[in-house]
């Protein structure tokens, strides 16, 4: 029995009672310049349930969110919240109404307190009118008690790891009494323990009503935490199915449009002589003592659970930040590889973890991204761009790399995240080098993008490229890789050959 004042209430807010979405989208259609990102789409969610959005970069998931969430506007069809039209103007609007977003690429406050980035523009007043932080921190750790956290309130998030940012980022969401969740790809950075505990909170809120829309790429969460889920492709609906009636294949072929028959296109190919070889390399206080060598056209993957010091080595191969001891040989020649310049020099290129921070330069244009490694290359001469000719190869490597995009002219943060990665991958493959090093290159895309990112990694290998890929994915690592060299706590804890591999065999030397 619903009471007068809540019925007053309902009339008031124009809400529909017991209304069969939480929230629902229709008809929804969003142009940019060169691009429909959404053509007639649909999209409903039900109270206390979890539904996942899947679909390949570029399919209009963050999109719909981001309309959902108040960041962008809609130019045709409606926004229902509990049955009743609405039409968010800010992310502030979204909030309001009780929609929360945690976006893939967090948005805290490096500087401030964890309680400071909580409750910010909300802070409780004393009754002189300041911030009282003694009850800003019983809030929080009230906060934290409720969703099974443990974390001092008091410390700088700059001081966290990405795992404990996520986590404040979804209590700061919380904390808004929000109705509706959106999580977009939340488990990229995280162990799978880390991985378990986010998914024991999403399993608490959805207990108590509240509905969660979930972008992930990966597969298995969906099944492990979805109730239903819903496919994009190009832009447009394709449909929503219940995830217990449906494969990971189904899902695959709604997604692609097409069956993908190998992800992991491995082939045989002549392994060649020593390109790179690392002996006793060491950077003070991170990692010790790691020796390995590549050869030509073989494929070495690195494993390790996170904080193993697997991007710390590429970084130091690559000059990012120079060993304190140890020796690099390059085709059995001693360098010293102070800086990415001299890495360059010497054909060595390398795809950086985070594409955003430290990949794409966002404000410039996909040309611009994709040339910038080879601008003191071949294509200058007497201090002046051959813009022409350097123009005309990015193209064609645009072209090859099948980079969805308007133009070369589009700024590149316009795109998706696998058309983000591809232009990297060009902007390296321009410098045509010997010892490539990948590092996660198919975190946060989708299976499609990352079939092709895999082909050309094979195709790499096949041309005598030495290939080094870093991998939080273990089918990944097993399926390209020759051999599979473990890490653990900064030390290698062991170097598997193809046959030998298996999942068992690197998370026993990963968690030595």
């Amino acid at each position: 029995m619903v009471s007068p004042t809540t019925m007053a209430a309902v009339r008031a807010s124009g809400a529909i009672p017991n209304a069969e979405y939480l929230l629902s989208a229709e008809g929804v259609r969003k142009e940019f310049p060169g691009v429909v990102a959404l053509d007639d789409v649909q999209f409903k969610l039900k109270r206390g349930t979890v539904h996942a959005l899947m679909g390949e970069n570029g399919a209009g998931k963050s999109t719909l969110m981001k309309i959902l969430a108040g960041i962008y506007t809609p130019d045709q069809g409606e926004v229902l919240l509990k049955g009743q039209k609405i039409r968010l103007g800010s992310p502030l609007d979204a909030l309001e109404n009780g929609i929360a977003m945690i976006h893939q690429e967090l948005n805290l406050m490096p500087f401030m307190t964890v309680a400071e980035n909580i409750w910010i523009r909300r802070e409780p007043k004393n009754r002189f009118g300041f911030v009282d932080h003694g009850e800003m921190h019983r809030k929080t750790a009230e906060l934290f008690k409720r969703l099974n956290i443990i974390m001092d309130p008091e410390v700088q998030v700059r001081d966290l790891s990405v795992a404990n940012r996520q986590m404040v980022e979804i209590a700061k969401a919380v904390s808004y009494e929000s109705d509706v969740l959106i999580m977009d790809e939340p488990t990229s950075a995280l162990t799978e323990r880390e991985v378990e505990h986010l998914f024991t909170i999403i399993r608490d809120l959805r207990s108590q009503g509240i509905g969660i829309v979930y972008i992930t790429h990966k597969m298995n969460e969906l099944f492990e935490i979805a109730d239903e889920f819903s496919v994009f492709r190009d832009g447009k609906y394709i449909g929503t199915h219940a995830s217990t009636d449906v494969t990971r294949d189904d899902i695959i072929r709604m997604m692609v449009g097409r069956e993908i028959t190998q992800m992991f296109p491995k082939e045989e190919v002549p392994i060649g002589d020593v390109v790179l070889s690392v002996k006793n390399l060491s950077l003070k206080g991170v990692f010790h003592d790691v020796s390995f060598d590549v050869r030509a056209g073989e494929i070495l993957g690195l494993a390790g659970l996170v904080g193993s010091g697997r991007s710390n080595v590429a970084e130091t191969i690559f000059g990012v930040t120079p060993a304190t001891s140890g020796t690099i040989e390059i085709n059995g020649k001693k360098v010293t590889i102070d800086s990415p310049n001299t890495a360059i020099r010497n054909r060595m290129a390398f795809l950086t973890e985070d594409r955003k921070e430290t990949g794409c330069l966002l404000i410039l244009d996909v040309l611009e991204n994709m040339q910038i490694a080879v601008l003191q290359d071949k294509f200058v001469k007497n201090g002046f761009v051959s813009e022409g000719a350097l123009t005309k190869v990015c193209e064609e490597m645009s072209k090859k790399l099948r980079v969805k995009t308007p133009n070369l002219s589009e700024r590149i943060e316009n795109l998706s995240g696998g058309n983000q990665q591809k232009v990297l991958i060009g902007r390296w493959l321009l410098t045509h080098p010997r010892i490539l090093i990948l590092d996660e290159p198919t975190r946060g895309i989708d299976v499609g993008a990352k079939a092709e990112i895999h082909r050309f990694v094979t195709e790499l290998a096949r041309d005598g490229v030495a290939v080094i890929m870093i991998s939080s994915e273990m089918p990944e690592v097993l399926g390209m890789s020759d051999r599979v060299m473990v890490m653990h706590e900064g030390r290698v804890t062991g170097i598997i050959d193809r046959a030998d591999a298996t999942q068992v065999a690197v998370m026993e030397l990963a968690a030595q």
